[in-house]
C-alpha cells in the first residue's frame, strides 16, 4: 500500500482512474484540487486538499508521506504550466518517488499545437534529472481514447468529443492522398496499467507507451461502418490544401475552448481539424509499447471488439 496524490484529480480522465486506484483498496488517495473539499464526494481511502497550486511550501507540506503524484493540471489560463512546475518541485522537496505528468494521450507533437505545454514539461523534467536522477518519472502515453467514439450514454466521466470521426452521425473526414495512422487504447485498458503500474518493482520507464489497437483511419472507418450498420459519409481532402488551412468539408466539428471566442469557433475548429488529421499522417498518436512489454500478463482489449460492445442495439 502506498499514498498516491492526485493533482488536477477533478477531470474526467483522472476520475477513471481513482476509480480504478480505489477498487483495488490497496492505497490511500489524496486528491489535489483548487475546490473545496467541503464541496466534494466523500468516499472510504479517498481524501482532499485544496490548493491554487501557486505556493510551494504549501503543496510540499502537502505531498509529504506521498508515494506516487499523478498529474492531470489543466494548461487551460496557465500556458508555462506553472501548476505542474510547482507540483514537481514540490515533490522533489517532499521526497515523492514517482511522478507521471500531465500526458495521457501523444506520443509526439508534431501539428498539435495546443499540446506545446505537454512539451514545456517534459524538457523540465528531462533538466532535473540531467546531472542526476532526482525523481523517477514515466509519460503514460495511450493515444486516442477510443471511448470518445463510443455512444455518449455508455460513458461515466468522458464527454463524446466531436472528432474528425463521428461514430453517431456516421461520417469522417480523412486525407485523400496520405495514409493517417493512429493508436487508439480503453480508457478502462488506461486506467488498469497505471493502478499496476503503481505496484510495480522495477523502475519506470520515462517513455511509459500503452499501446491498445494502431490502425489507420481507413481501418477505423471500416469498423465504424460495420458496428454502425451502415456506410459512413466520407470528406475527403487533399494534404496540400490542409496543410494551407483550406478545409472544405461538406460538415465540421465544432470544438470548443473557454479561450476562444465565439465568432472564433469555427475558425478554431479548422484548426483543430487540420491538426487532428496531418498529425495522424506524422504518426504522432502512434505509441510504443513499454507498459505492454512491463505487464506481459494483462491482456489489452481489442478496439474493434470494444466499439461492436459499445454499440450494439444502437439505432
Amino acid at each position: 500500500m502506498v499514498k498516491i496524490a492526485v493533482a488536477g484529480g477533478t477531470g474526467s480522465i483522472a476520475r477513471e482512474i481513482i476509480d480504478v486506484l480505489v477498487a483495488t483498496k490497496k492505497h490511500d488517495i489524496l486528491i489535489l484540487s483548487r475546490k473545496d473539499p467541503a464541496a466534494v464526494e466523500v468516499r472510504p481511502g479517498v481524501t482532499w486538499a485544496k490548493t491554487d497550486y501557486t505556493d510551494k511550501a504549501q503543496l510540499t507540506s502537502i505531498l509529504h508521506g506521498v508515494h506516487t503524484v499523478l498529474a492531470f493540471n489543466s494548461p487551460v489560463g496557465d500556458p508555462n504550466s506553472m501548476a505542474q512546475r510547482n507540483v514537481i518541485g514540490a515533490s522533489i522537496a517532499a521526497g515523492v518517488k514517482r511522478f507521471a505528468p500531465n500526458e495521457w494521450s501523444s506520443s509526439k507533437f508534431d501539428e498539435l499545437p495546443w499540446y506545446a505545454e505537454k512539451a514545456k514539461v517534459r524538457a523540465y523534467l528531462e533538466e532535473i534529472n540531467k546531472e542526476k536522477k532526482v525523481l523517477e518519472y514515466t509519460l503514460f502515453q495511450p493515444g486516442l481514447i477510443v471511448d470518445y467514439l463510443a455512444p455518449a450514454g455508455n460513458l461515466k466521466y468522458l464527454k463524446v468529443m466531436p472528432l474528425w470521426i463521428n461514430f453517431q452521425d456516421r461520417r469522417g473526414i480523412t486525407l485523400s492522398d496520405a495514409e493517417a495512422t493512429y493508436t487508439l487504447t480503453t480508457m478502462a485498458d488506461i486506467a488498469n496499467v497505471v493502478a499496476r503500474a503503481i505496484e510495480y518493482k522495477g523502475e519506470w520507464p520515462v517513455v511509459g507507451g500503452i499501446r491498445g489497437t494502431t490502425m489507420s483511419d481507413t481501418k477505423l472507418l471500416e469498423i465504424g461502418a460495420k458496428v454502425r450498420g451502415g456506410k459512413f459519409d466520407i470528406s475527403s481532402l487533399q494534404e496540400a490544401d490542409v496543410r494551407a488551412g483550406d478545409i472544405r468539408s461538406s460538415w465540421l466539428p465544432k470544438f470548443k475552448d473557454p479561450n476562444v471566442p465565439p465568432e472564433q469557433s469555427e475558425e478554431f475548429s479548422k484548426i483543430v481539424v487540420k491538426g487532428s488529421l496531418l498529425s495522424g499522417v506524422s504518426e504522432s498518436w502512434v505509441v510504443s509499447d513499454e507498459w505492454n512489454r512491463l505487464l506481459p500478463d494483462y491482456k489489452f482489449k481489442d478496439v474493434e471488439e470494444y466499439l461492436e460492445e459499445q454499440w450494439a442495439g444502437q439505432a
